[in-house]
């Protein structure tokens, strides 16, 4: 049995597929009843909805009674990181609702994000659309699927030849959007945002669309994609996950024939 098989065969693997989908039922629950929602404002575009905290509690009470030496970091409920916890060599990394701005507008575009981390090695990626019940998954060595299906990204041999998804955050860099979206334009290629870098990342290694980038991201937002673009046959920039779980990191990933391209773009547009 090799590694990603074993992996898959794993009861920490079917645990988050198992409770993914759950967590999935219990945000559209939330999402159907939306003049209801009780929404908090973070900072500035940033938002949070009790939707986002019961998810992610849902998810860590669950892990506590599985695995309840393993540690979690949460885009609501913060990090264990900190402390000190021996017993354990597994890090979750839980997005409870990425794209909350879509989400508290009845936007149905948002997911829910998993990723599994083992001895500052990223393993396993998890990314579920709830609205048209598309699971994405990912295991180190061992491919990207879409409901058990595997997928790849485009063949696309030119940033011409299709979109790239662009994200941005109150931690982007001042004029770095409008830098980015001018140079890409300029170079005969076209933008595409759906406020959500988790699906947009997914639908990279899915070859819907040829790239991603982005300044900055957390890494509840991004590592669960990067590993899905990576097995799907994709490029991604090389990072200290153990670094990426303190302080996020810039997001690049991309089809081969552009991902030079498109790093060369995002590098000059950050000037």
């Amino acid at each position: 049995m090799n590694a990603a098989t074993e992996i898959k065969s794993s009861l920490r693997y079917s645990f988050a597929v198992d409770t993914i989908k759950s967590a999935g039922d219990l945000a559209l629950s939330y999402f159907s009843n939306l003049q209801t929602l009780t929404v908090e404002k973070k900072g500035h575009q940033d938002l949070v909805s009790e939707a986002d905290k019961h998810v992610e509690a849902f998810i860590r009470e669950k892990l506590k009674l599985h695995f309840p030496n393993d540690q979690i970091v949460g885009e609501e409920g913060g990090s264990s990181l900190s402390q000190k916890n021996e017993a354990s060599r597994f890090v979750w990394v839980i997005d409870p609702i990425d794209g909350t701005a879509n989400f508290v507008s009845g936007i149905p575009c948002w997911t829910i994000v998993i990723s599994l981390v083992e001895n500052n090695n990223l393993i396993a990626g998890f990314i579920f659309d709830p609205i048209y019940k598309e699971l994405y998954t990912a295991t180190s060595g061992g491919g990207a699927f879409c409901n058990e299906r595997a997928i790849f990204v485009s063949q696309s041999e030119s940033i011409r030849e299709g979109s790239i998804a662009v994200g941005f955050s109150n931690r982007s860099k001042s004029g770095f959007i409008n830098n980015l979206v001018h140079q890409l334009v300029e170079e005969g290629g076209m933008f595409y945002r759906n406020a959500s870098g988790a699906l947009s990342l997914a639908y990279v290694a899915a070859g819907k669309l040829l790239g991603y980038c982005e300044d900055h991201m957390n890494a509840w937002d991004y590592l669960a994609g990067q590993l899905l673009v990576k097995e799907a046959g994709g490029l991604v920039e090389k990072q200290n996950v153990q670094e990426v779980l303190v302080n996020g990191g810039r997001v690049i990933a991309a089809t081969p024939a552009i991902f030079e391209d498109l790093k060369r773009i995002t590098e000059k547009a950050l000037e």
